[in-house]
């Protein structure tokens, strides 16, 4: 079974860190691109971060960069938002996902659609000011 689990959100001050972890199982996270997105209240979804399966590039949205940096652990089978000064607008509920594609495809879906081949449940982050 394909599932995807996120955890490590959380409360953190403006300027504050959290490193968000996204669990695989049924696949390994390096056969396929895995993305994070973000939606918060009121505010159109965001797609965050990719890594690509194919060489390990990243690609971050322009309001992260430099701030945010995706990785991922093969042997842990898991991806990783490590998410340095904080500020609140990055408040939001963020997913990892995947569509067992191509960073290309999956960048282009979070506009679209919440709809993946495998998605996660979903973690809160609170930026306070």
């Amino acid at each position: 079974q394909v599932q995807l689990v996120e955890s490590g959100g959380g409360l953190v001050h403006a300027g504050g860190s959290l490193r968000l972890s996204c669990a695989a199982s049924g696949f390994t996270v390096d056969y396929y691109a895995i993305g994070w997105f973000r939606q918060a209240p009121g505010k159109k979804r965001e797609g965050v971060s990719c890594i690509s399966n194919s060489d390990g590039r990243t690609y971050y949205t322009d309001s992260v960069k430099g701030r945010f940096t995706t990785s991922r652990d093969n042997a842990k089978n898991t991806v990783y938002l490590q998410m340095n000064s904080l500020k609140p607008e990055d408040t939001a509920v963020y997913y990892c996902a995947t569509d067992f594609g191509n960073c290309a495809r999956l960048l282009s879906k979070f506009q679209t659609t919440t709809y993946f081949a495998s998605r996660g449940q979903g973690t809160q982050v609170t930026v306070s000011s």
